[in-house]
């Protein structure tokens, strides 16, 4: 399915969030980039890299992420994109990742732990490349509380965004999958004992942009 809609991905996620998901990923780096030192960073579901690239430009001299996606197609177009940073992409899956035990010093995902077929596993590995006392940040698309908000969400959602979608790859059916997939997703109460099951200590999320995306943080226990 991501194969099949690759080259119009970045422009739909800019042009549906209105050019919110930048802002978000600038707070999201501010929190895996917040130190001097060089650091090995993983980012999951990396897609097209816009994180790694992101995390690359911010990251101390020495730095080197490496980003995992299933979708050969996405981690082309980001090839393209990160060419001369130090980044590597290659193909890989979230839930079964081959690196050892305590490989990053942080991990990190963005729009991507919805699509994990199984979500506990998927945070287990993850919290399983990370260093003791490392870092996972995530990005993840979400829905407003407030239902008036809600509706015209709804609206928006399931209605302008396939369109958007369709227009940019021809493709309608993963537009259609998006906004279930969202409105699917475990909320905060939900979801934050599932980062502590899966091994991390303190975990908090904060809501962006009246609930729309909302961003995780969560240590690893040392």
């Amino acid at each position: 399915m991501f194969d099949n809609i690759a080259g119009g991905y970045d422009r739909f996620n800019h042009l549906t969030s209105l050019y919110a998901d930048r802002g978000w990923r600038r707070r999201a780096v501010r929190r895996i980039v917040d130190t001097d030192r060089p650091l090995t960073i993983l980012d999951v579901a990396t897609g097209t890299a816009d994180m790694a690239i992101a995390v690359a430009k911010r990251a101390a001299e020495g730095s080197h992420v490496v980003g995992i996606d299933l979708s050969e197609g996405m981690l082309e177009v980001g090839r393209q994109k990160a060419a001369g940073l130090p980044v590597t992409l290659q193909q890989g899956d979230a839930e079964a990742m081959t690196f050892a035990d305590a490989s990053f010093d942080r991990v990190c995902v963005a729009f991507g732990v919805r699509n994990f077929e199984h979500l506990a596993q998927g945070l287990k590995e993850m919290c399983r490349v990370l260093k003791p006392g490392g870092r996972l940040v995530m990005l993840e698309l979400s829905y407003p509380d407030n239902r008036l908000l809600l509706w015209f969400y709804k609206l928006y959602a399931f209605r302008f965004m396939p369109l958007v979608g369709t227009k940019l790859t021809g493709s309608r059916g993963p537009y259609s999958y998006l906004p279930d997939s969202i409105l699917t997703f475990p909320k905060p109460p939900a979801f934050l004992p599932m980062l502590r099951e899966a091994g991390f200590g303190v975990a908090t999320a904060r809501s962006l942009t009246f609930g729309v995306c909302r961003m995780y943080v969560a240590e690893k226990l040392g």
